[in-house]
Parts: C-alpha cells; structure tokens; sequence
C-alpha cells in the first residue's frame, strides 16, 4: 500500500509540542474516528486451516502463497541448517555473522531470479528502507552525485516501505498514477538531465494488479532511467519458473535493481535484492539496514533453501495456485463482486463503505472465514474491501465453500 495505516490519520491530527495530544487521547481519537483495528490471535500454524484465538477458522488471508511456510520438506531443511549451525549469527554481515550459509543462498537466490549477486536483509520493509536511500546517495560523499540530483519515480500504489526509502532518500520523489504509462512518460520527458530511478510493486498488494513492467523497462532504456521492482508478492508466483514479474513479461533480469521477499511466496521471512555484482558489492557498505541488522538466522536460511529447491523440483505448485485464483475470481465476478483489476493470488472484494466492510469481515468470521479487511486510511476513502489471498493447497472443497459463505453474506448486507 501507498502508506503505513495509521500514517496519514496522526499527520493530520498530532498537534505541535505546544499543544502536546497525549498517547491515550490520540487513540481514543483513533477509536471514534476509524476504529482501532481488530488483531485476531493465531493459536496454530499458518495454512488452510487454522486456529484463531481457539475457534477453527479456513484461512483466505494468508501470504503463504505456495504453502510452503509448514511444508515438511521445508521444515526439515530449516532444522537442518538450525542443528548445525544454531538458532543465532552473534553479529551482523560485515562482523561476525557472516556464514557461508548465507553466501550460499544468496547464490541460489541471484541464479533463481536471473542475476549474478544478491544481497539478504532481515526483513523486506528493511530492505526497501535501506536500498532506496543507499542508491540514492551513493555513500553521501562529496565527491559522489548528491541525492537531489535523483529524481524518483514511484506508483501512487507502492508499498510504505517504498514511500519511506523514498522519504529517506531526500531524493526528489514523483509519483505517477496507477499503472499509467503514459503518466509516467510525461514525468520522465519532464526530467531529462536528471539520473532516474522508477520504483514499482511487481504485484500490488492491496488491489492484485500487476505492474506493466514490460513497458517501465522499455520506457527506462529510452530516458536513461535505472528501475526497481518490488516482488514482494511475486517471487515463486509469477513467470515460468517463478522467478517474478520480469520472468512473466519475458524481461527475467533486465530490472536493475530486483527486490523481493521471503516471506509470501517462500513462506519464510526476510528480503533480498538481487543485480550484478557492482551493485551488490557497493549495497553491503551502503545500505544501512544491511549493515546494522543482525543476519537471518540459520533456520530462516535453511527456510529458504529448502523452499527455493521445493519450488523448483515442484512446478505444479504455480499451476495449482494460478488455477485457484483464477476460479476464485471468476466465481466471485459471476456472483456480482467487484473485484478491482486482480489477475493474481490476491483478490480483493470491493465493499465501499467501512461500516459496511467491517460488517462483511465480522460476519465472515463468524462463519468461519478468516479474510482481513482493508479500509481508510490504507486505502482510498470508500474503497473499502476484503482482501483474499488464494493459496495453492486451498481445495476445490474449501474454496467453494468459502463462496457460499462469500455469497450469502453478500445478499445479507445488500452488497450484491
């Protein structure tokens, strides 16, 4: 999403030191204005099937795209590498926590995503923070470009983590409507002398589209621009192999800066940016969060492993999600539901009003569907919706199962 979800709200109504609003007294504000939001309590592993605060719920909400985050052969290779090498590093990369554990799955990442280096962060909000502000200010020396000769072109829909390494860039920043290729010419052909990097989501989190990174790259190549991609939501989901948003569009490392995460599709945790040696050799002494943040633990590193190898060795996975969404989709398009633009896992069900949107999410769990619903501030004013996320071992049982429900509590609230 474009913000974090409180963001916007405590901008505008935190007054100045003179007129200090206290913590307890901004929340009550929060209460009576959105509603404080409720965070249910998983008392089980994710899956289809969980157990939330006791009661057994089928889990719609989930970023374990492939299934993978309690897969056994996953599993095994985490404890694997946890058995050997322990459950902690004792040290950031650039000290004492660099293993060649690490190095080794950097190298299975770089290969699995088209480059020839990767870098691994501790988390994928980390390594948006810190990347974006690095490539920007090039160390911050005086002999190097300053920033504010960087001009930034960013989605109005990218995620928060991209809107705060653009903040932190002190870069100058342009957002260009949704997906709007022509928007985002008419900004560059503005900009010609500037360097240019344009950032998108390869998948957008709140709405399913994908980026048309096709036409970013060919656009970039024309006005000298660097891109970035965030695949989050597309690394082991989208191209032949899963290798991404590029792989999809046939461009599978000819994004300059490839980033991704590890925690959707491979169900562990953590990020990465993947690119050619330079520009990873140059990150491991200029990216911040790289620097000062622990490294991933042996268990997440034997996570990854193990699910990269199981994504390769298993190709049905993506055939098997792809199927399921898009029956999911249709079946909810043929019902009535609006479903935005999604041709992805995530499908969101537009509602409108927030009232009525947390109505739909309550009523929904009490029937037994865990699905969050997303409303103001993470999303436009009266574009409130649910937001499912479709997993590969969902069955045919449960996803229509899943529509029934979907579907009688529509007619319920008058939504269809």
């Amino acid at each position: 999403m474009s913000i974090n979800f409180f963001n916007n709200f405590f901008h505008r109504h935190y007054l100045s030191s003179d007129s200090y609003l206290e913590i307890k007294e901004l929340l009550n504000l929060v209460e009576k204005k959105i509603g404080y939001p409720d965070i249910k309590t998983l008392d089980s592993a994710t899956g289809t099937e969980v157990l939330v605060e006791g009661k057994k719920m089928l889990m719609f909400g989930s970023y374990n795209y492939l299934g993978l985050a309690n897969n056994t052969e996953v599993k095994e290779k985490a404890k694997e590498f946890l058995t050997k090498f322990g459950i902690g590093t004792g040290g950031v990369r650039l000290l004492t926590g660099n293993m060649i554990i690490h190095e080794k799955m950097e190298k299975l990442v770089a290969d699995f995503t088209g480059y020839h280096s990767s870098i691994s962060i501790a988390s994928g909000f980390g390594t948006n923070s810190g990347v974006i502000p690095a490539v920007a200010n090039l160390l911050g020396f005086d002999k190097f470009i300053h920033a504010r000769d960087l001009v930034i072109f960013s989605d109005e829909y990218n995620h928060a983590s991209i809107v705060d390494g653009c903040r932190l860039s002190k870069a100058i920043v342009k957002i260009y409507r949704h997906n709007d290729i022509s928007h985002l010419e008419q900004q560059l052909s503005r900009y010609k002398k500037y360097r240019k990097l344009i950032i998108t989501d390869g998948v957008f989190s709140m709405d399913g589209d994908v980026a048309r990174l096709d036409k970013i790259i060919d656009l970039a190549k024309e006005y000298g621009a660097l891109t970035m991609v965030d695949d989050a939501h597309s690394v082991g989901i989208l191209g032949k192999n899963g290798a991404g948003t590029a792989e999809h569009f046939d461009r599978l490392g000819q994004v300059d800066i490839n980033m991704g995460t590890f925690s959707k599709g491979i169900g562990v945790s953590g990020g990465f940016v993947a690119g050619n040696n330079d520009l990873i050799k140059f990150l491991k002494i200029a990216c911040r969060t790289y620097m000062f943040s622990d490294s991933l633990s042996p268990a997440i590193v034997g996570g990854v492993v193990g699910s990269l190898d199981f994504i390769k060795n298993h190709p049905e996975i993506r055939e098997n999600l792809k199927n399921n969404y898009n029956f999911f989709n249709s079946e909810l398009r043929k019902i009535g539901f609006s479903t935005f633009n999604s041709t992805t896992q995530i499908v969101p069900l537009f509602v409108g009003d927030d009232k009525k949107t947390m109505d739909f999410f309550r009523e929904l769990f009490d029937y037994g569907i865990f699905a969050p619903v997303v409303r103001w501030p993470a999303v436009p004013k009266k574009t409130g919706r649910i937001r499912f996320s479709i997993m590969a071992i969902h069955t045919k049982e449960q996803i229509n199962k899943a529509l029934n429900i979907i579907e009688k509590v529509g007619k319920k609230l008058k939504i269809i």
